[in-house]
């Protein structure tokens, strides 16, 4: 069992709206959380987008880069490569309280910490957290098929285009049936569940940014604010509004990080 002292290290950093951490990879497991604001973090095969009150594993040797939408505070826990038990891939998790509380104690640890500290108990703890987290639905597969390209490239330029795949095939050259296989194939859902989660990504960012609801639900495509948040409650649990009130559920410790914003 690897000496828990040196297993997890914590570190706090605030970065400002529009702010960009250009692709790379860790020779370690590293945790995002936001207080506040928003990240899109990407990836050669998706993206995710990561709100507030959640946050994403990203794996050793994974490259990937950010993308901060409003001022974000964030908390980072680098985990040591190879523990047993720990996702293998990126994904966006629920936070509950008591991880929220530890990834903030853990952020706020001064430096170098004694193997039988308080501290180091915490450690097993955050493990058996990050073991048990339960995903969140955020993720946005990137489908890599020829075909599917200029309709990826177009959706994600433009999220409000309602065309439906009989009007994409036109384009494409293949059919229906071909684009919704390919769909099936590559990303594990329907042209329209992939179309809805490429919505829900530029109106999370839409909304961190301080864009009223219905602005929000218009660009994204939806034809009355109700559907929007509708669509929104499922998905996230609580209505636009009352999401992004939620109050600050930690309180910002000491600001540190690495020298390389990474």
């Amino acid at each position: 069992m690897p000496d828990l002292a040196h297993v997890v290290v914590g570190y706090a950093r605030t970065y400002p709206d529009g702010h960009g951490i250009a692709r790379h990879s860790h020779d370690h497991g590293q945790l995002l959380y936001a207080i506040s604001g928003l990240m899109r973090v990407g990836t050669a095969h998706g993206n995710w987008v990561v709100p507030p009150q959640r946050a994403v594993w990203i794996p050793a040797g994974k490259l990937h880069e950010v993308a901060i939408v409003g001022e974000v505070e964030m908390r980072s826990l680098y985990v040591l490569a190879g523990l047993g038990g720990l996702p293998a891939d990126c994904r966006v998790i629920l936070v509950p309280p008591l991880l929220r509380e530890l990834i903030a104690a853990f952020a706020a640890v001064p430096g170098p910490y004694a193997a039988d500290g308080p501290e180091a108990r915490l450690v097993g703890v955050i493990l058996d957290q990050l073991r048990v987290a339960e995903p969140a639905t955020l993720h946005l597969p990137i489908p890599e098929a020829a075909r599917l390209r200029p309709v990826v490239r177009a959706l994600l330029a433009a999220p409000a285009d309602r065309r439906g795949l009989a009007d994409w095939a036109r384009e494409a050259g293949a059919s229906a049936r071909t684009l919704a296989r390919l769909f099936e194939a590559e990303t594990g859902m329907g042209f329209r569940a992939w179309r809805r989660q490429v919505r829900l990504h530029e109106a999370l960012a839409r909304l961190a940014a301080g864009e009223a609801v219905t602005s929000v639900a218009y660009a994204v495509g939806y034809n009355s604010p109700s559907a929007f948040i509708h669509m929104f409650r499922r998905a996230m649990g609580a209505s636009p509004q009352r999401y992004f009130r939620a109050p600050r559920a930690l309180a910002s410790p000491p600001r540190r990080g690495v020298s390389n914003s990474r």
